[in-house]
């Protein structure tokens, strides 16, 4: 009976989230975890989020362009993104990784914000402490928009007491604000 119960648990579904028979894949770094649908999201996601740390060097402007390379830079990217993030905040403490959720376009992604909230969503990428994870579609995002909904998760998760929602927002935009400074 128990092997029957894993087999039938839909990959994908996050904390308390509705499947909708998609199939998602991921790819985990050092601070997070990346979840998409398609290849293409990928993609979209690598290119739209631009950020490099200064660690890069010559060898990753001179590797090739496969995909599994994409996946790496992808990884450099998003985990150098976090520890800036963290170092602007100067909130450094280790907390379990943030799943980042790439949805499609703006239409998936509300769809996904009506499951959980059933109401329309006001918002372009949101984040939800109670699963740990970041809500962004792949046509509407830069590295300062996922930037600030990082800082969302290690505020929230870096104090004993979560912080007002108001003083989290202020904290998350300082760090839109200085994040290429």
């Amino acid at each position: 009976m128990w092997v029957i119960l894993v087999l039938l648990y839909p990959y994908g579904m996050v904390h308390g989230e509705i499947s909708d028979d998609t199939t998602w894949k991921s790819i985990e770094t050092k601070h997070t975890i990346i979840q998409y649908q398609t290849l293409e999201d990928l993609k979209k996601f690598n290119k739209k989020v631009a950020y490099y740390s200064l660690g890069w060097g010559l060898k990753s402007l001179f590797s090739g362009s496969g995909s599994d390379n994409m996946a790496d830079k992808l990884k450099k990217k998003v985990d150098a993104l976090y520890r800036r993030v963290q170092e602007i905040l100067d909130m450094r403490k280790k907390i379990e990784k943030v799943i980042i959720n790439i949805y499609h376009d703006k239409k998936q992604l509300h769809a996904a914000y009506y499951k959980i909230f059933k109401k329309k969503c006001p918002s372009r990428a949101w984040y939800i402490y109670e699963y740990n994870t970041i809500y962004i579609n792949a046509d509407d995002l830069h590295e300062r928009m996922l930037a600030h909904e990082m800082a969302h998760a290690i505020i929230d998760h870096y104090f004993a007491v979560r912080p007002p929602t108001a003083t989290a927002e202020i904290l998350a935009r300082y760090v839109d604000k200085h994040l290429l400074d």
